[in-house]
């Protein structure tokens, strides 16, 4: 059973939000980012970057500070206003593609995450979630949502539609020409029923936001401590979340750069694959595979596919199916070394949105000595690996849609 509340968004006015709305900044080139900070002063960059104020990188404790600073300076200035109800909130996405994504802003159970009725499938690193728990603690908001799936519903989508038929609050489109709506929803009979909605569901998936949910629980964890009148009610029980049909979601894959060969040449490379995979060499032209278990590899100029011997790997756990998985397992650890995939700095990932072109220009310029290629994981794999209490490996899945920072924030 899961519980997610309405929430009173802090949101940029009507006639702001195209300008404040922002990607994720590590998503920008410093080119960008430049540019941006420079030639827009209501980008939300300027709150979760406010070095460029003073021309100074800041970091740590004091960039924290300075987040909360700027982020103040944008509700003085009444560019942020806060909805005086509680709300849900319907979330809109056409992208340059045409594909449509359609879902609620809520605030989903911290205790549901810890009790494992919001499940995840991949593993978090320690030191991440501390440092955004700090981060969280000082500035007092998130802006990014942790996006959440659930199985399809007919009545949430009924509540969905309802609500589009309507104006919506916002309309906006991006220089990605991906267009964005969002839709309020306050009236009681409305929130109720979406509340109920999601308490005959018995479970919701993590999609993306891993560090996000955790760092959440480990912040709730803190205030609870410091608060003497805790009482189960408070905003930092909980955490924005945007939640989503699991049959709208687009998964991507995560192809493999790495840059050296562990010592072998290219022959005795080739020779190891070939005690796990039949290999085809497939020439100059650019080559993808078709089937889960395949993969395409690029390497001195020629691409070649691999179809995994079936003898000598043996499917035990959901885990065992992911195409990542078997990479890691039969020639990224056993050949080529590479043990942590998080913290080795021969290894690289590129999201599946870059073709296989753009994995070949890579390996080209000499920054990298071998691609691989693969087909992404379902979302029942995904579900599975979750249900079997499993972890992906890092850098597995490219989700989206991919909402924009500063649309709606969440206070704690």
């Amino acid at each position: 059973m899961a519980k997610i509340i309405p929430f009173k968004a802090v949101r940029p006015t009507r006639d702001k939000v195209s300008l404040v709305a922002s990607r994720s900044y590590q998503s920008y080139t410093h080119e960008q980012l430049e540019s941006r900070l420079r030639d827009n002063p209501f980008s939300f960059l300027h709150i979760i970057n406010p070095g460029y104020k003073f021309d100074k990188i800041i970091s740590g404790k004091e960039r924290y500070q300075l987040v909360k600073n700027r982020y103040l300076e944008f509700k003085e200035a009444s560019i942020f206003k806060q909805d005086q109800k509680p709300c849900y909130y319907v979330y809109k996405i056409i992208d340059r593609e045409g594909q449509e994504f359609n879902g609620l802003i809520a605030a989903a159970s911290v205790l549901d995450y810890k009790n494992n009725v919001i499940k995840k499938h991949e593993d978090t690193i320690s030191s991440k979630e501390i440092t955004f728990k700090n981060y969280l603690k000082t500035v007092g908001f998130n802006a990014e949502p942790v996006l959440l799936t659930y199985p399809k519903n007919k009545s949430i989508e009924q509540i969905i539609s309802k609500a589009q038929k309507e104006r919506a609050e916002f309309e906006f489109t991006t220089t990605y020409r991906d267009t964005h709506y969002l839709w309020l929803i306050n009236e009681s009979e409305d929130l109720n029923e979406i509340e109920i909605a999601f308490k005959n569901i018995d479970t919701l998936y993590i999609a993306d936001g891993h560090h996000r949910s955790a760092s959440s629980q480990l912040l709730c964890e803190d205030l609870k401590q410091e608060n003497k009148n805790h009482q189960g009610d408070e905003n930092y029980n909980y955490f924005m979340s945007f939640l989503i049909c699991e049959d709208e979601l687009k998964i991507h894959e995560f192809n493999r750069l790495v840059k050296e060969l562990n010592g072998l040449s290219k022959e005795e490379f080739l020779i190891k694959l070939d005690t796990v995979f039949r290999i085809e060499n497939r020439g100059e032209l650019p080559y993808k595979p078709s089937k889960q278990h395949h993969f395409s590899m690029y390497l001195d100029g020629e691409f070649y596919s691999l179809y995994l011997r079936r003898t000598d790997f043996e499917f035990k756990t959901a885990l065992d199916t992911l195409d990542a998985q078997i990479l890691y397992k039969t020639i990224l650890k056993p050949i080529l070394g590479i043990i942590d995939l998080r913290n080795d700095d021969r290894i690289d990932y590129l999201s599946g949105k870059k073709d296989m072109v753009y994995l070949k220009s890579k390996v080209d310029s000499n920054e990298f000595k071998v691609g691989f290629g693969m087909l992404p994981a379902t979302i029942e794999q995904m579900k599975q690996i979750a249900d079997e209490g499993l972890k992906m490996p890092p850098k597995s899945t490219y989700i989206e849609p991919k909402l924009r920072s500063g649309v709606a924030i969440y206070e704690f």
